[in-house]
């Protein structure tokens, strides 16, 4: 059984240097949430930018990979409900307006395109 590679580009959260058991299972419960159209989970996505706790209430910022996607709000509501499955904890997602784009994948070389047969 080989062993998985690491992440090209890890995203590192405010929660691996405060409360770093956390981590593992909260990334567990969020690649459960999977961008229907690219087949994706948000993880691999690179969508969760941050992540952090204050006042015992989880705080996720968190992207689209287009201003209009049409499961946004699915994913949203979604990504709460998984994190909170994860922490235990009330949580709250703010969704960001910045552009995402390839490089903020953790791996960029995992999407396939079909580009190439």
């Amino acid at each position: 059984m080989s062993e998985k590679p690491p992440s090209q580009n890890p995203i590192i959260w405010d929660i691996h240097d405060t409360h770093p058991d956390l981590v593992q299972p909260l990334r567990e419960k969020l690649a459960e949430v999977v961008d229907p159209e690219i087949m994706l989970n948000i993880i691999q996505l690179g969508l969760v930018r941050r992540v952090r706790i204050e006042d015992g209430v989880a705080k996720i910022y968190m992207l689209l990979t287009t201003p209009f996607c049409p499961y946004g709000p699915a994913l949203i509501e979604m990504a709460k409900l998984k994190a909170q499955e994860a922490l235990n904890l009330p949580v709250e997602v703010e969704l960001g307006f910045e552009p995402w784009d390839f490089s903020m994948m953790e791996d960029p070389g995992a999407i396939d395109w079909g580009l190439y047969g």
